[in-house]
């Protein structure tokens, strides 16, 4: 699957988050609750990581891995859809001048 796939698949799925938080909440979360979605995400990333590592024992850990490091991608697309950032642009970007300074 191409990026731009990836990234509309993400905001396809996002539409669908926003629909139940409006019939849940009122409305769609906000991109600072979107952000702490995130956190929490990665707060459950770091678990996973020390499970590998292990210090914390966490059932299916490869299958949980995968799943949570998709779910920070997700939220990475969101908040860069959010903010207004082409993320496939400024990713060739930065890993271009990355790459330059190695």
């Amino acid at each position: 699957m191409q990026f731009q796939s990836l990234i509309q698949q993400a905001l396809n799925v996002r539409k669908k988050f926003a629909e139940f938080e409006k019939e849940r909440y009122g409305r769609e979360w906000s991109r600072e609750e979107l952000m702490l979605g995130f956190m929490k995400d990665i707060g459950d990333l770091s678990q996973i990581v020390q499970a590998k590592e292990g210090i914390r024992n966490i059932d299916n850990v490869d299958e949980a891995l995968g799943h949570e490091l998709s779910d920070c991608l997700w939220s990475i697309i969101v908040l860069a859809d959010k903010y207004d950032v082409d993320l496939e642009a400024a990713y060739i970007k930065t890993m271009t001048e990355l790459d330059s300074k190695l």
